[in-house]
């Protein structure tokens, strides 16, 4: 396909018209499942509403990058430096993935409260794993060759990682910081509905429970919208700083 954006577009708007068409030819109630027109109204007309909830939702979801960030980079770096770091954390990196979000989150409110920081540390816990392991990947890539004529230059191993590793890593970090920022919303938004007296989640229960579907679907565009605006600034940065590829 010459023209991917226009075909990804055209296929979104074909399933949008197909899901506006059965829910007007079945006439399935909007407290049911609302039409995408009815969604984007909402979306808009509630925007004094939606918007300082998304804005809360947003900070929480800005600082928890920012906290993976900070925590993932040096850990990163330390691991493959050090083999042996790597061997004693990679069963807690893996189990701070195989253990159920819904799981930490009722133990993170208990244990910092209903405030924002039990879902900041949601979402940090989330983005993490993906960045720290692909940057990790990353630095274990780099071809041997070039390793072998750093050290013949006498290149001490800081050095090497300024030079070499983290130029070839940076691919690796930025695809999973991709992934980390497309999912960071589903821990903010778990941290809400466990518990939260804002947010989008926090917004979501509380339609939900007044059968406000389409308040609810609603939130979830703001969210949608959110999460590719992260992940399309993201690759703008990425294009920025890897100016090579």
């Amino acid at each position: 396909m010459r023209h991917p954006r226009l075909f990804s577009l055209m296929a979104i708007l074909l399933i949008l018209a197909a899901w506006e068409s059965v829910c007007k030819l079945l006439a399935i109630p909007d407290f049911i499942l609302p039409t995408p027109v009815r969604i984007l109204t909402v979306a808009v007309s509630q925007g004094a509403l939606l918007l300082p909830h998304a804005g809360i939702t947003a900070l929480e979801v800005f600082m928890g990058i920012l906290i993976s960030l900070l925590v993932a980079l040096p850990l990163s770096m330390a691991m493959f430096a050090h083999p042996s770091i790597e061997n004693a954390i990679a069963p807690f990196l893996v189990a701070s993935q195989a253990v159920p979000v819904f799981a930490i989150a009722p133990l993170l409110v208990v244990w910092l409260g209903y405030g924002i920081a039990s879902k900041v540390l949601m979402a940090a816990v989330i983005i993490f794993f993906p960045i720290t392991v692909s940057l990790l990947g990353g630095f274990k890539s780099c071809d041997r060759e070039y390793r072998v004529l750093f050290q013949l230059m006498g290149a001490g191993f800081w050095k090497t990682m300024r030079l070499l590793y983290w130029p070839w890593a940076l691919p690796h970090f930025f695809a999973g910081l991709k992934v980390g920022v497309s999912v960071a919303t589903i821990g903010a938004v778990i941290g809400e509905w466990v518990g939260s007296q804002q947010g989008l989640g926090y917004l979501m229960i509380q339609a939900n429970a007044r059968l406000r579907v389409d308040l609810v679907f609603a939130a979830i565009l703001w969210l949608s919208v959110m999460g590719v605006s992260l992940w399309v600034l993201v690759g703008l940065i990425e294009k920025k700083v890897i100016t090579w590829r």
